[in-house]
C-alpha cells in the first residue's frame, strides 16, 4: 500500500451547512460541485477533503450511524507561527465552528487549539516549531 491518504470523507448531518462552514468559512476550494450528487468534494493541498451524509455514509460501509463523541481521530492543520494559529483559529468561530480547547502552549512543546465543526469533527490548529507540516 502507498503511504497516502487519498480521501477523507466526513458524515455530516446537513451538508447544506457543512458546505457553507468549510467553503465560505474556512475558504476551501470545492471541485465539481453539483447539489444534485448529494456529495462536496474539496481538493486541498496533497489530498481531497469530502462531505457526505453521515446516515448515508454509514450505510454505505454497512454500520450502524447511531453513537457520537470521542471517536480516537482528529483533523489537524499547521501553521508557520502562534499568530497564524491564533488567526485560523478565529476564522473557524467566526465560521461556526466551536471552541473545544483554545490555542496555547502546549506539553510537546508546540502550539495549538482545537475546535469542532458543526457535525462535532474536532480540528487541531497548531505550530510545530520542530518540524515544518505546513
Amino acid at each position: 500500500m502507498k503511504p497516502k491518504i487519498g480521501l477523507i470523507t466526513l458524515g455530516v448531518a446537513d451538508l447544506k451547512r457543512s458546505l457553507a462552514f468549510y467553503r465560505d468559512g474556512l475558504g476551501f476550494p470545492t471541485h465539481n460541485y453539483d447539489e444534485a450528487q448529494g456529495v462536496v468534494f474539496f481538493k486541498l493541498e496533497g489530498t481531497w477533503l469530502s462531505l457526505f451524509s453521515r446516515e448515508e455514509l454509514a450505510k454505505d460501509a454497512t454500520v450502524p450511524e447511531m453513537g457520537s463523541g470521542f471517536r480516537g481521530i482528529t483533523l489537524a492543520h499547521n501553521e508557520p507561527s502562534k499568530k497564524d494559529v491564533d488567526r485560523v483559529f478565529a476564522q473557524a468561530l467566526a465560521a461556526g465552528a466551536t471552541a473545544i480547547k483554545t490555542p496555547r502552549d502546549v506539553f510537546w512543546g508546540g502550539y495549538s487549539g482545537y475546535f469542532a465543526d458543526p457535525d462535532g469533527h474536532l480540528w487541531e490548529v497548531a505550530y510545530n516549531p520542530y518540524t515544518d507540516l505546513t
